[in-house]
């Protein structure tokens, strides 16, 4: 039997990554028992007493074990909480114990913005971590030395696991579900709780929105002409020249208040555009692709499927209107 240990720290808890996951393993207990086999799963919560509101109503979390009452345990979630600057020093203790188990074997993973608090616990250190692409910007802030990838659904290193937005938590569960008790289980609880576990990527839910809470004027004024004027050819030279700077040191200030390098921006920004005109459904690709300022449709076809995941004809058959 695996143990599993819910972290709960007292923060504000989104209850969907918590109760999603739960309902995942129960599943798989059901499907091993009508197999004539043990249940798999125990889980557990650890933490804090919980208590919040949600919409008009009030829910509470009890029978909690606290941290120091767990010598041992299997697999430690973090479900998704609201993000708080002094996650380290105010869940110090809670976080420490995450720590200790790892080295002890216990493997760990984050739910969204999870992944806020266990990056303040220093396991996601060199190593490539996701979370919600509308959290990206806050993390990177807040975790700028560590490898965001918000286009994956999953991550897994060393035991180490996380989760994008949203309903990619339930993807995260298939994933550890066939990792512990085979395909054909996952697969159970993939079409009973009908989701997709096939899901590779969350780039084609995600919408672009360029950082702009850093201090550097210049820099803003930049990212404001890029985003006015999307049907031009823009280059990292041409923005440079605007600035007075040579291309090296632009790009070196432009990432460093945007936590990107100008290329990116420039594609990111376009290709959200194109987006925005594929889900209106009222041009074709071609149009699409001059109106946000390339000639070349392969090239287009190329930027459009790194950044969105999917290719222009797919991205408008599965969000057109």
């Amino acid at each position: 039997m695996k143990q599993i240990s819910f972290l709960l720290t007292g923060g504000k808890l989104k209850p969907t990554s918590l109760f999603g996951a739960i309902e995942v393993f129960e599943k798989a207990n059901q499907f091993l028992h009508k197999k004539g086999e043990a249940p798999y799963y125990e889980i557990q919560l650890v933490g804090d007493e919980f208590g919040q509101p949600m919409l008009n109503s009030f829910f509470s979390l009890n029978s909690l074990k606290s941290v120091s009452e767990v010598e041992k345990t299997d697999c430690i979630i973090i479900p998704a909480f609201e993000p708080e600057e002094n996650a380290a020093g105010k869940y110090a203790n809670a976080l420490a114990w995450v720590v200790d188990q790892y080295k002890c074997g216990a493997e760990v993973a984050s739910l969204c913005t999870g992944a806020f608090l266990l990056a303040s616990s220093g396991l996601l250190d060199d190593k490539i971590c996701s979370t919600h692409w509308k959290a990206e910007a806050a993390f990177k802030r807040m975790f700028p030395n560590l490898k965001l990838a918000t286009d994956k659904i999953i991550t897994d290193h060393k035991g180490i696991y996380t989760a994008g937005g949203g309903m990619s938590a339930f993807n995260l569960w298939l994933y550890l579900v066939e990792k512990y008790n085979g395909r054909e289980t996952a697969l159970y609880c993939s079409k009973v709780l009908q989701l997709d576990i096939e899901r590779q990527s969350q780039a084609p839910f995600s919408i672009f929105n360029g950082l702009k809470s850093h201090t550097d004027d210049t820099i803003r004024h930049i990212q404001e002409f890029i985003e006015s004027n999307i049907e031009e050819k823009i280059t990292v030279d041409l923005l440079a020249a605007q600035c007075h700077m040579d291309r090296v040191n632009f790009s070196r200030r432009f990432k460093k208040a945007t936590q990107i390098p100008p290329v990116d921006y420039i594609q990111q920004v376009k290709i959200e555009a194109a987006k925005r005109e594929l889900e209106a459904g009222r041009k074709n690709i071609n149009q699409v692709m001059y109106s946000v300022g390339y000639v070349d449709i392969k090239a287009f076809r190329t930027v459009f499927k790194k950044v969105a995941g999917l290719s222009p004809t797919e991205y408008k058959a599965r969000f057109s209107h």
